[in-house]
């Protein structure tokens, strides 16, 4: 389940530039095997000339498809049982809750540890607590107590996986290859999160909830298996001098001091709160106003991921030609709109639509953001850098959709979602009313 939450843009760019800080001129990266390199450079699909880019790209799209079928089950067995958006939220929050507590020294882990190894070590344990809980849903021993550990558990080593994951991306291509192999991997996720929920809610409505967890069990062998036979070296880093405490207040303190990267980190924030948490309320709309079932949801959240997945090359050929912080600007007040214009339809077919609307900006969105925060820091502060967008991006969520399900239940889906539509909107004109805020945030 490597998380790549939703992410990033371009080719053929030179990255390695540094902003303003005390962190001096980043040096080069360390090279990487080309010999199995084919030559697809300044096309979209320029990082699948390397193999171990491809191979990891190939698991993963396995391992992210069983993800997206246990966590599309999940959601919707706990609405089922407990009839409460609320519930639904808070097995979100279970989830990524503890990217609040435990990213930042997760960053620092994948700065100083080898990536490989890490990776693996996590995947094991998510695979191993998907296999419980299938098990214990099986043997009708599945509470909201167990459901809530299981996940929390899965949440921890997801959060110690993902900052790895986005950095061990960086070192399998060269440097004028990363932004393409950002944003094809961001594209897998979002394949993986268009055929998941679609095969979820299939295997719910044919077989059983924990026929999808045993699946996503088995669908991480795929990604350890890939990892395995990745070729090209993902050494340690050099082990923090003062200690992990820190390693970790240097990213702080680079952030605080490097205004592009923290005004950028805010415009993600406003997203993650009102927008992002969106999908914890799609079961609600399903059920309770468009009147669909689990299968339904299913293409909902699937149509989510498809109108994202077909815009990773689209956000390639933006970057070519538009600065970052644009894209951002006019993602965010599209993502506004199509968020309004989701919360007033009652037609099952124009939510689909919306549905991928919104999967497509909120991608083009978070890759602009990715793209600078990657780009602009070097390779031993990519894992620490990295761990600041998700504790943002992953990390916020949850407590904007156990905030929005709350909501929800009080009034109405709908109304929370135009609500959230609105603030986004607003930010976005807020941003174009006040250019210099992101004027910095750029690769070049």
């Amino acid at each position: 389940m490597p998380e790549h939450d939703a992410e990033d843009s371009a080719c053929e760019r030179e990255l390695i530039m540094l902003g303003e800080g005390e962190t001096g001129p980043a040096p080069s990266p360390p090279p990487v095997e080309t010999a199995a390199r084919k030559p697809l450079r300044g096309s979209v699909l320029s990082a699948f000339g390397y193999r171990d880019f491809s191979i990891i790209w190939s698991g993963a799209l396995l391992s992210n498809i069983g993800t997206w079928i246990h966590m599309s089950a999940l959601f919707w067995y706990v609405k089922e049982i407990t009839g409460s958006d609320t519930w639904v939220g808070l097995v979100t929050v279970a989830n990524f809750v503890p990217v609040f507590f435990l990213v930042l020294f997760a960053g620092s882990m994948a700065d100083v540890l080898n990536r490989k190894l890490l990776i693996i070590f996590t995947q094991a344990v998510m695979m191993l607590s998907a296999l419980a809980l299938g098990v214990f849903t099986s043997f009708g021993a599945s509470n909201l107590a167990v459901i809530m550990v299981i996940t929390t558990v899965m949440g921890i080593a997801f959060t110690f996986n993902f900052p790895a994951w986005r950095a061990i991306i960086t070192d399998l291509v060269e440097p004028g290859d990363i932004l393409n192999a950002v944003a094809l991997d961001a594209a897998e996720f979002n394949v993986a999160r268009f055929i998941g929920p679609w095969l979820g809610g299939m295997i719910v409505s044919a077989l059983s909830v924990s026929a999808a967890f045993y699946i996503n069990a088995g669908s991480f062998l795929t990604i350890i298996g890939a990892l395995i036979l990745v070729r090209t070296k993902t050494p340690r880093g050099p082990a923090p001098p003062h200690g992990t405490l820190r390693h970790v207040h240097e990213i702080i303190v680079y952030v605080r001091k490097n205004h592009w990267a923290l005004n950028v980190l805010v415009v993600l924030s406003v997203a993650s709160i009102f927008g992002l948490p969106f999908i914890v309320l799609l079961p609600g709309m399903a059920k309770d106003v468009l009147g669909s079932d689990a299968r339904g949801y299913g293409l909902l959240l699937g149509f989510v991921g498809l109108g994202a997945a077909a815009s990773a090359p689209f956000v390639t050929w933006l970057n070519r030609r538009f600065k970052e912080s644009e894209i951002i600007k006019i993602s965010a007040l599209i993502s506004g709109l199509f968020l309004v214009g989701f919360s007033l339809s009652r037609l099952f077919w124009l939510s689909l639509l919306l549905s991928a609307g919104l999967g497509s900006t909120f991608l083009m969105l978070s890759a602009a953001v990715n793209t600078v925060l990657q780009a602009r820091v070097e390779r031993n502060m990519r894992g620490r850098i990295m761990s600041m967008y998700i504790l943002v991006f992953q990390g916020l969520m949850p407590v904007g959709g156990i905030v929005m399900g709350t909501l929800a239940d009080r009034y109405s889906a709908p109304s929370v979602l135009l609500a959230g539509g609105l603030v986004c909107a607003a930010m976005s004109v807020a941003l174009i009313a006040f250019p210099s805020f992101l004027r910095d945030v750029v690769t070049r």
